[in-house]
C-alpha cells in the first residue's frame, strides 16, 4: 500500500512512525557517560538512529529508564542505509540486583514473619 503513496508522504509517515518509537521505548544504551535510545532490540542485538549514535564498540550497559539490566559487549554490523545502526551482542551479561546466595533460594519462600498473636 505505501507503494501508491507519494514520495514525500512515504518519508513523512516513516519519519513519524520512528520517532513514536523514539517516545515510546525506554531501553537505552549509556556509553561513557553518553546516553543513546534504542530503536528496537531482539534476542542477538539492537538498534539505533544512524544521525544520533557514533559507531559504538565494545562494553556498554543497557537501561529500561532507571533500571539496569545488563552489561554488553557489543561489535557494529556494516550500515545498510536504512537510518539505523545495528549492533549485535557478543557477551550480555545480566545485572544482578539481590546479592549472590551459597544457597538455593525456592520460589515459595516466605516474604515476612507474621508475629504471634498471642
Amino acid at each position: 500500500m505505501t507503494e501508491d503513496l507519494p514520495e514525500a508522504v512515504r518519508l513523512g509517515l516513516e519519519a513519524a512512525r520512528a520517532a513514536a518509537m523514539k517516545r515510546s521505548n525506554r531501553l537505552c544504551i549509556h556509553d561513557q557517560g553518553k546516553v543513546h535510545r534504542v530503536l528496537r532490540m531482539w534476542e542477538g542485538g539492537f538498534a539505533l538512529a544512524a544521525s544520533d549514535a557514533p559507531p559504538l564498540r565494545g562494553y556498554v550497559d543497557l537501561y529500561d529508564g532507571p533500571r539496569h539490566l545488563s552489561s554488553c559487549l557489543i561489535v557494529a554490523l556494516p550500515e545498510e542505509g536504512s537510518g539505523e545502526r545495528v549492533y549485535e551482542f557478543k557477551i550480555q551479561m545480566p545485572v544482578i540486583d539481590a546479592p549472590p546466595a551459597d544457597f538455593e533460594r525456592t520460589e515459595t519462600a516466605p516474604a515476612a514473619l507474621i508475629p504471634n498473636a498471642f
